[in-house]
């Protein structure tokens, strides 16, 4: 199986070097395709050192566009067979990569989601996060039909074929409900299995806020009613 680790990543500059070490560490990914959305403090001349060495591919956008587009712009330069995303932040462990990549491996899935609520070993933190992630996945099992535990994931892994049709149009946090709503929308196959989880906290540069919430219920229903 050829896998692509694509990692989107703004203002890192504290923790680039290490995920790459880990993603490095699995000895599984056979490209690591690094979009850097923008950064300001240094993240970018640390990425153009690294561009090149052990599999790593770096793509620059000239000023910040959100998450989704970094995203979006990794899915159309990786060439991989499976697809995995990785967030900079250390909060996503590598370690769990053969339990992500088991059922795609076993063809028992077309997309696998790393549920932070399946019983796997987390740190106690941000409760109203939690409070959040509950209600959209909620909302998303409602309008879907759905059993998920975990939409909005950041460790999503899927065959190539599932994004090669899909117009993908999220820029920010927005790629987590539309992704879902299309890949449920089109029948592809979804397990969801049990990761580790660091949540990081705002002090510690986490940025997603509240206004992503309400724009994740937006993205939910209009990719309900349209494509």
């Amino acid at each position: 199986m050829n896998l692509s680790v694509i990692i989107p990543v703004y203002n890192e500059s504290k923790s680039i070097e290490e995920i790459l070490r880990r993603v490095h560490a699995t000895d599984l990914a056979n490209e690591i395709v690094v979009v850097d959305d923008g950064s300001l403090d240094g993240t970018r001349e640390i990425l153009k050192k690294l561009d090149g060495k052990k599999g790593v591919r770096v793509i620059l956008h000239e000023k910040n566009q959100g998450k989704g587009a970094a995203v979006r712009t990794g899915l159309n330069a990786a060439r991989g067979d499976v697809l995995l995303i990785q967030d900079a932040d250390l909060e996503y462990d590598p370690r769990d990569y053969p339990l992500l990549l088991k059922p795609i491996q076993e063809g028992l899935a077309d997309v696998v989601y790393g549920s932070r609520f399946l019983g796997g070993a987390r740190r106690a933190a941000m409760f109203w996060h939690l409070v959040a992630n509950h209600l959209l996945t909620f909302m998303t099992n409602i309008l879907y039909n759905t059993i998920l535990t975990d939409m909005e994931t950041g460790y999503k892994v899927f065959r190539r074929k599932v994004v090669q049709d899909m117009p993908l149009r999220a820029k920010r946090f927005d790629f987590e409900p539309e992704f879902t709503a299309k890949a449920l929308k089109r029948r592809y196959r979804i397990f969801e299995v049990a990761i580790t989880f660091n949540p990081r906290d705002y002090s510690d540069g986490k940025k997603i806020k509240l206004r992503d919430a309400f724009e994740a219920v937006w993205t939910l229903l209009k990719y309900r009613f349209v494509d």
